[in-house]
């Protein structure tokens, strides 16, 4: 089993820990920090363990033809792409009063670096880890400098091959093991035959030594628990107000009643997944008492005899004696008493 990553003095992700469950705001707070604070207190409400926003440096992530294109549609908060963005995007101060929200309500608190001057300022905010999106799982040169940072790293891998999934696993080792890698599509929403959750058994299977998580944009819950119950410890998705509301991740995010369900549903699911151990079951006593075959003389035996395989029968019997699975145990074993056929053979009766 991979091993725990600890995050802060009281938060670890991975190794035998419950699932992550990192509530995605993204820029689904429309560019008001009051929205981005009520979207905070909303996954706070809904159980997340993390609130996690998108960090960009304008000008470090696009270029001037980029920046300055038409963007008019239903989903726009500016003339141009770069007045869009800008719109959408908070300043260093407002970070740091929403780390300082979300550390009140004790939620981890991180974003997405989307640039390497956006990686670096969230390195200075002290964040416990930070999140490397699907758009960025290629881009090398960024990985290298976010692993030499000595900061736990979550890495989405959607649009990547698996070829460059090997590079981005052996980029981030080199400096070490404190990282997870995230099966992602990257599909806006993503089709139930686009989902393809057996990624995740492929992941485990490949990278043993780290941690595998899922950051999902399918419609609807299901699938993230599925994607727990087949090992994920990290889950990522995104968190809206609304599903109505103007941008174009509003669509496939979870409005609130929508991520507490699933955040139960992961928690219900854990528990009924146990522990691989197999025994006797307190909840299954009553079930033993009433039908557990117990080990019975096959007919009248005297003291001082030598029982065989052919003297005991399992049956359900009154009172309990040793377990029918204990039959090849006993023989062999000398009686320390007169039986009556069908009477229970008891620990105290044989040696």
């Amino acid at each position: 089993m991979p091993q725990a990553i600890k995050l802060t003095e009281n938060v670890a992700i991975g190794g035998d820990n419950r699932a992550f469950i990192i509530a995605e705001i993204g820029q689904n707070h429309q560019g008001d920090i009051n929205i981005a604070k009520q979207l905070i207190k909303v996954a706070k409400e809904c159980g997340a363990d993390c609130v996690k926003f998108q960090k960009t440096c304008i000008a470090e992530k696009f270029n001037d033809a980029a920046l300055n294109r038409e963007y008019s549609n239903v989903n726009s908060w500016g003339r141009t792409y770069g007045d869009h963005k800008r719109f959408l995007e908070f300043s260093e101060e407002q970070f740091f009063e929403l780390q300082s929200y979300s550390d009140k309500l004790e939620l981890v608190f991180s974003a997405s670096a989307m640039d390497v001057t956006s990686l670096l300022f969230l390195a200075k905010m002290r964040v416990p880890f930070i999140k490397i999106g699907s758009g960025d799982a290629n881009n090398f040169p960024m990985l290298e400098t976010a692993s030499k940072l000595n900061l736990p790293l979550i890495i989405s891998t959607g649009m990547q091959s698996m070829e460059t999934v090997d590079c981005i696993y052996n980029i981030v080792k080199s400096e070490h093991k404190d990282f997870v890698l995230m099966h992602c599509i990257s599909s806006y929403p993503t089709p139930i035959n686009g989902i393809n959750l057996n990624v995740i058994n492929l992941y485990r299977e490949k990278y043993q030594d780290i941690n595998i998580g899922y950051s999902g944009h399918e419609l609807g819950i299901e699938y993230s628990s599925i994607a727990v119950a087949m090992g994920a410890k990290v889950i990522e998705r995104h968190l809206t107000l609304d599903h109505n509301y103007k941008g174009s991740d509003h669509a496939c995010s979870l409005e609130p009643h929508e991520f507490k369900q699933m955040v139960t549903k992961i928690r219900m699911l854990e528990i009924a997944l146990g522990e691989p151990q197999k025994l006797l079951r307190k909840s299954e006593l009553p079930c033993y008492q009433k039908l557990g075959k117990t080990l019975v003389a096959a007919r009248d035996l005297h003291k001082g005899y030598i029982l065989t395989k052919d003297d005991v029968k399992v049956k359900v019997a009154e009172p309990k004696g040793l377990d029918g699975c204990e039959l090849l145990k006993v023989v062999g074993k000398v009686l320390l008493k007169d039986f009556k056929e069908d009477e229970s053979i008891m620990i105290d009766d044989i040696h």
